[in-house]
């Protein structure tokens, strides 16, 4: 069981239409278990910074098989540790609201990650693209 490019497509185009409705430019990138991107995407208007932080956003999920908030709290409660790992993957991990596993069956599939509104906003945004595959 894989996520494939157009499942990645369909989580990007809910994400990007919720961050409309909110008013909002955000960018979302979309990764497989494997924490390898398959889908990047930044709205026009969104700050040039996104792309790398929703990138680390998933990127952390898709490792760590946690949504951002566990990330973050992880980042909190065991510093030493998450400042050694958090660079070893590819890409940076970036904790915090915004990124969500994508499962099928409790299988972890990849994980989205968007960057650009507020913390809760990117969460929900995320929330929308992975709801698009359910």
């Amino acid at each position: 069981m894989a996520l494939s490019l157009a499942d990645a497509e369909s989580v990007m185009r809910e994400a990007r239409e919720h961050a409309a409705t909110l008013g909002i430019r955000v960018s979302i990138a979309v990764v497989d278990a494997g924490a390898n991107l398959l889908a990047l995407q930044r709205m026009d208007g969104a700050a040039p910074i996104t792309p790398q932080v929703a990138e680390g956003k998933a990127v952390g999920a898709a490792l760590f098989y946690r949504d951002g908030g566990s990330l973050l709290t992880m980042a909190n409660d065991r510093p030493a540790f998450f400042n050694a790992v958090s660079g070893m993957g590819r890409s940076r991990i970036v904790p915090g609201l915004g990124s969500v596993l994508i499962t099928k069956d409790s299988v972890v599939l990849g994980a989205v990650g968007v960057s650009g509104g507020k913390p809760e906003q990117d969460l929900e945004c995320a929330e929308a693209g992975v709801s698009s595959l359910k």
